[in-house]
């Protein structure tokens, strides 16, 4: 990263912060990050006009920014890392989600994972490159990725796919790929909703309560 553009961001940063903010955005996060105290409209309005000058300058020069981005101990780096990939999407290719997945794995928690679950889902643009094996990986976090990429896919959903994830992860105890498994099938059930319903009451004894409770919030099924 250049000097110029770490001081920019920087001082954009600074001048959006709350000192007020940080010791509750610390305790929501669990104490894992330091944060500048920079609520996510002001982050956004802030960075913008920096991010959006950096237009044309390719993938690798995107992924490098991201990546220096990511070393920072604050957490709203990784927001901005985001933000940057995001508003550049159309630069990267399927070939970057290799590297959008390192990321998943660094300083991983909820809010970066599913920032970049959004990202890699735009950049995949209807294609599933990667995604069965994040859904067989030992990270949790990547299992996370495979479950949400299609995230407001609509039509392009590729149903079978999503439904053989939630059930190949069911048996999971883990909260994040329990909850994921919900999220997954009720985005898709705004779009199909008949598809999810004759899934839930079919496979309604394997999938964990949690992840049937959020798929069937809108759906209205009898409760198992």
């Amino acid at each position: 990263m250049t000097d110029s553009f770490h001081a920019e961001l920087a001082a954009a940063l600074a001048g959006a912060a709350d000192f007020d903010r940080i010791a509750g955005m610390r305790a929501y996060m669990r104490e894992q990050f330091d944060f500048l105290g920079v609520a996510t409209p002001a982050r956004r309005a802030a960075v913008k006009p920096i991010l959006k000058s950096l237009q044309g300058i390719g993938a690798a020069a995107l992924l490098r920014h991201a990546n220096e981005l990511w070393e920072l101990p604050e957490r709203e780096y990784q927001y901005v890392a985001i933000d940057l990939l995001a508003m550049h999407s159309k630069e990267l290719e399927t070939r970057h989600v290799a590297n959008l997945l390192q990321l998943v794995q660094k300083k991983s928690w909820w809010d970066s994972v599913d920032g970049l679950a959004s990202l890699i889902g735009d950049v995949l643009r209807g294609k599933h490159e990667g995604m069965d094996d994040c859904a067989r990986h030992p990270n949790m976090w990547l299992r996370r990725v495979a479950l949400l990429h299609q995230l407001g896919w609509r039509e392009r959903v590729d149903q079978q796919r999503l439904f053989a994830y939630c059930l190949m992860l069911a048996p999971e105890k883990e909260f994040f790929i329990q909850k994921a498994i919900g999220w997954a099938l009720r985005d898709y059930a705004h779009h199909n909703p008949d598809a999810v319903r004759a899934f839930l009451q079919e496979e309604s004894y394997r999938l964990p309560a949690l992840s049937y409770r959020e798929a069937n919030k809108h759906l209205k099924i009898v409760s198992v």
